[in-house]
């Protein structure tokens, strides 16, 4: 059973303030467009420095943080895919008129946005992984999402309850899947995998 939002969403009038400015803020673009296409790759990247900053402090917590990081932003997907096709909120360039987008134009459903499920995720494992660069990414997250609605594939809405759902998953799964991933990174540590995980 899906509930079907066929027509504009409750903050259409905010899409378009800013789709608006997206429309006289032509300097913009490139960086909006590029950021928003490939920006996800950053997302991996910092996870991966989340991960080397851990093994070189020789912290199992936090190479247990990172991991859950990137296997609570993959069940977060998960659980979006599922909400998304019950919502089946179309795109405001399907619903809305003369509406600026530029980038792709995706087939699928808006509510709630994949990309900042996966930033909202990775962005909350890494503020327990380390402080600053939590920070760093979670600003990061911030402008990812932004970049959604810019480009005019995402309500505001949509993007504010990816960032939210990506963090509530990552936050409920860290009290019970990161201190198992740390008993099984604990024990590996001993064994001639422990280079992985601490350095030596």
């Amino acid at each position: 059973m899906t509930l079907l939002l066929a027509g504009p969403a409750g903050d259409a009038g905010d899409f378009r303030v800013i789709n608006d400015f997206a429309k006289d803020s032509h300097w913009l673009h490139g960086f909006m467009r590029g950021f928003t296409g490939y920006g996800i790759i950053l997302f991996g990247l910092v996870l991966v420095v989340g991960y080397l900053i851990a093994r070189y402090r020789e912290d199992i917590a936090g190479v247990a943080g990172v991991f859950w990081g990137g296997i609570g932003a993959v069940v977060a997907l998960g659980l979006n895919q599922l909400i998304s096709h019950t919502v089946a909120e179309p795109r405001p360039f399907r619903v809305l008129p003369h509406v600026l987008v530029l980038t792709h134009r995706s087939t699928d459903f808006a509510f709630t946005s994949d990309h900042a499920v996966v930033a909202g995720a990775i962005a909350t494992a890494l503020l327990f992984v380390d402080r600053r660069l939590g920070i760093f990414t979670w600003c990061a997250a911030i402008v990812f999402a932004f970049s959604r609605v810019y480009t005019g594939v995402h309500y505001p809405h949509d993007v504010v309850a990816g960032l939210g759902l990506g963090t509530a998953v990552v936050l409920v799964g860290r009290t019970f899947m990161q201190p198992l991933l740390r008993w099984i990174f604990d024990w590996l540590a001993s064994t001639a995998l422990g280079p992985i995980f601490v350095s030596r």
